[in-house]
């Protein structure tokens, strides 16, 4: 087995995968590797949409083969640790494979354990979750169960991919009350972490007219930090330093913690946070001038959504190229995140910003109003560009 490779890249996911096709596509003969275990690859955006019962959560899940680009070796192990200094990788199986460039998109680490009584108890009780393949179609089922009571969504303290998916989930579920007509004797409780429904003023604006027309309850700056299956309560810490918050529940949609990958944050590749340290416009890494580094692991300080890695990808090979070439890193990545944010079966709001919380909409029309022709959009024209365009480099 060849241990050495010209790029190698940790992540089969959306950043790996979306890399390692456009170096395939600019330098064919460049001899590019991928360390991913899983034989799956998961859209992720679509599980909202299945969690609403819009779509089957087996139409969201591909081969994981049919997506590593024709050329490209894959190495089904998983990374157990990096020595930059070495331009090294270890594998839990003890495999050292070196490089000449590194490129790490391992993803993000979904901390479960963090909340305590929740071990053993999601997907049961009414305790849901759309940030999980193997129980996000227990969400339709508790939606279709439900006669009545608190329904409570949860954000946790940030940064977490896809931040809006907490509250189209829960936008989706008061629609869906209301047409089975139990929402007259239910609550929709809404409690997160952050400051505001969202951190860009626009789409702030808009969305806080959303949840004043569904008559949705807020708390903010709380944390969920505990489930209590046997009472069906839900306790929040607090983040000012107040009481806790105590909630009963009758549905419970969870979103965990999140962090970098273990693997990462115990690296001299991680920053204090345990993000892969990089520069924020080139994607170089901050100290190893031949690592590089793009989406949720990355110490990026922008929305961790694919649509942020589809304006990263194209960056980063193109400064990755440069420095092969012993040219100066041209290319600039100026924060663009996307965040389709789905208000209601037929309704979404496009978010498109920068790391000015600018917006930086594609459209000729104020994307902060609700739209079929958006929604449109995320549910049948963005699965196609995933699969077909950012996937095989050409989007």
């Amino acid at each position: 087995m060849v241990n050495h490779h010209s790029v190698l890249i940790v992540g089969g996911g959306t950043g790996g995968i979306s890399v390692a096709a456009r170096l395939r596509n600019a330098e064919p003969a460049l001899d590019i590797a991928i360390i991913e275990p899983s034989e799956h690859h998961d859209y992720q955006p679509l599980w909202t949409l299945v969690g609403g019962g819009v779509v089957t959560k087996d139409t969201t899940r591909r081969r994981e083969a049919d997506y590593i680009p024709e050329g490209v070796t894959w190495v089904r192990e998983r990374v157990a640790a990096f020595e930059p200094e070495k331009n090294a990788v270890l594998t839990e199986s003890g495999t050292r494979i070196t490089y000449d460039q590194l490129v790490v998109a391992a993803g993000i680490q979904l901390d479960w354990g963090k909340i305590k009584g929740l071990e053993g108890n999601l997907g049961l009780g009414g305790i849901v979750s759309n940030y999980s393949y193997d129980v996000v179609e227990k969400t339709w089922e508790a939606l279709r169960a439900f006669k009545g009571g608190n329904a409570v969504f949860t954000f946790p303290s940030p940064p977490i991919k896809c931040a809006g998916a907490p509250q189209k989930i829960m936008y989706l579920a008061d629609d869906h009350l209301r047409r089975t007509g139990v929402r007259d004797r239910s609550k929709v409780i809404y409690v997160a972490a952050t400051p505001t429904i969202f951190g860009v003023k626009k789409y702030a604006k808009a969305l806080d007219a959303v949840v004043k027309r569904k008559q949705i309850e807020t708390h903010f700056r709380h944390d969920l930090v505990e489930v209590r299956p046997s009472s069906k309560e839900a306790i929040f810490r607090n983040l000012d330093g107040g009481d806790e918050l105590v909630l009963p529940y009758e549905l419970l949609h969870v979103v965990p913690p999140q962090s970098a990958p273990d693997f990462v944050k115990r690296s001299p590749l991680a920053n204090d946070g345990g993000w892969v340290a990089v520069h924020k416009h080139t994607l170089q890494h901050d100290k190893f001038a031949n690592v590089f580094s793009l989406g949720d692991c990355s110490s990026l300080p922008t929305s961790r959504t694919g649509a942020a890695i589809r304006k990263q990808a194209p960056v980063l090979v193109a400064n990755l190229l440069a420095q092969r070439a012993g040219s100066p890193l041209a290319a600039s990545y100026d924060g663009y995140a996307s965040c389709p944010l789905v208000t209601g079966y037929g309704r979404l709001i496009l978010a498109e910003f920068d790391y000015d919380g600018k917006p930086a909409e594609s459209f000729p029309f104020d994307q902060s109003r609700e739209r079929y022709s958006m929604w449109a959009l995320k549910a049948y024209g963005l699965p196609e560009i995933y699969w077909n365009g950012m996937l095989r480099g050409r989007a």
